[in-house]
């Protein structure tokens, strides 16, 4: 055993099996947010490597063993999550763990097979959640070529609202105003949350006065959407075409959304059974038996000429070399996957496109659930969504119960600095809030702030 606690945390207690990407992503995030954590794995390395880095137990080990598990306080933890590299193995260790203990369970489950059967599982299972990264990663990179000149998309109120990244060019609409001024320049309500400029991040009040090369986020309801996109010279039309290279999990989600969508797929494969597996899973996408690093094969496949390209191979530094490429020689739409995160300075400041990191989008589901199931009051966490880095965070909260924001005007509660209410969504009304509107008992609502750690909507408040 690796590690030593040199204080007891007021978090929950919570066991991680698994020292890999996502493993590692969530021990730093959740010792961040103040709980206890007992790592396992059966690499003495990997355990030592987090250890010498963070305030954590490890044990090495198969985390699905009955008695490792009691070694590592199974009857006394709060959560467990299972992210080995086997599905087989996770289920098995949520399984060993809600005989022994009374504690929640999380599984990573990548395999299609499984994925069609997630409901199933969790219920049979009694999981608290089923997360899978590469079909998440496919979910985001489908949403932004929904929209293709935003960096981001992201969804929230059950899909009724999106939030979306921009950057800002020179003579944009939004160029030179201030985003008091929106809604007479434009005509429509448009609520920016957060402002990254020259590296700096700022959550904006009503004189902010918008600049080009300004990367902003900002909220609009989904019914009205896309005549706002016109308004400020957003196409709201998907891509029509979509070349990806590399065809395993994540190119094929990401296939099967497309062309659900209507969009042509081409995936370029260097393996020849891989090419002949996904010929009979996706049979309306076109399939090239081809190394996708090759310029000429990447020309010969219209790279120069197609909407979007995806770079899916499993190694970052293919990927980014592929997307620089791209942006070279052709206008198409680049969507970046990154699973490790080092340089990630020097990454950013490429000319990539959009950058999804998948492993930050599991992290992200699971800290949410942490921070409600950590909450003594009722309100929950719907969802979580970190920007810039981690320097802002977007939490929706379920508004269960009274409590000192409720039933009063946002104008008259004391918010803390740095924190907007983004919208109020109000049995399926969506409200861009104003100063006389006020949090009611049954809805949900955006919080944009600079701070961490919220866990309830009264953290809001001074």
């Amino acid at each position: 055993m690796f590690g030593s606690r040199r204080e007891k945390k007021s978090g929950l207690k919570i066991i991680i099996v698994g020292c890999g990407k996502v493993g590692s992503t969530l021990v730093e995030t959740l010792t961040k947010e103040g709980h206890e954590i007992t790592i396992i794995d059966k690499n003495p390395k990997k355990l030592q490597d987090i250890t010498n880095l963070y305030d954590v137990m490890s044990i090495e080990g198969n985390g699905a063993s009955f008695s490792i598990q009691l070694e590592a306080g199974i009857e006394t933890a709060d959560l467990i999550i299972a992210v080995t590299s086997s599905d087989e193995l996770n289920l098995l260790c949520c399984i060993v763990a809600k005989r022994v203990g009374k504690c929640s369970a999380i599984a990573r489950v990548r395999t299609p097979d499984y994925n069609n059967e997630v409901n199933y599982l969790r219920e049979q299972l009694g999981l608290a959640m089923i997360i899978n990264p590469d079909y998440e990663a496919a979910k985001e990179i489908s949403d932004i070529l929904c929209l293709p000149d935003a960096l981001e998309v992201n969804s929230f109120a059950h899909g009724q609202v999106e939030m979306i990244k921009l950057q800002i060019e020179e003579g944009h609409v939004l160029d030179g105003i201030t985003t008091s001024e929106i809604i007479d320049k434009i005509g429509l309500s448009m609520l920016i949350c957060a402002i990254e400029r020259e590296g700096n991040v700022h959550i904006p009040k009503g004189n902010f006065l918008l600049k080009k090369d300004d990367i902003i986020y900002f909220v609009a309801t989904r019914k009205k959407s896309k005549a706002l996109f016109e308004r400020i010279n957003i196409s709201s039309s998907h891509v029509k075409n979509c070349l990806i290279i590399g065809g395993g999990r994540s190119a094929y989600y990401l296939s099967r959304n497309l062309l659900n969508m209507g969009v042509d797929v081409k995936i370029i494969e260097l393996d020849k059974q891989r090419c002949e597996e996904l010929s009979i899973l996706l049979p309306k996408a076109t399939i090239i038996n081809a190394d996708g690093t090759d310029e000429e094969v990447l020309r010969e496949e219209g790279i120069e000429t197609v909407e979007s390209l995806i770079p899916l191979i499993g190694i970052d530094e293919e990927n980014i070399l592929l997307s620089l490429h791209a942006r070279q020689v052709s206008d198409a739409k680049v969507v970046t996957k990154i699973n490790r995160i080092n340089f990630k300075d020097a990454i950013q400041k490429l000319n990539l496109g959009s950058i999804i990191y998948p492993k930050y989008i599991v992290s992200e589901e699971i800290i949410a659930y942490v921070r409600a199931k950590n909450n003594s009051e009722s309100n929950s966490i719907e969802t979580l969504y970190h920007m810039f880095d981690h320097q802002v965070e977007a939490i929706e909260f379920i508004i269960d119960t009274n409590s000192k924001v409720t039933d009063v005007p946002l104008m008259n509660l004391n918010i803390k600095k740095d924190v907007l209410i983004s919208f109020i969504n109000r049995s399926g009304e969506i409200i861009i809030p104003h100063g006389h509107d006020s949090i009611q008992v049954g809805d949900s609502v955006m919080v944009v702030t600079r701070h961490s750690g919220f866990h309830s909507i009264t953290d809001i408040l001074e």
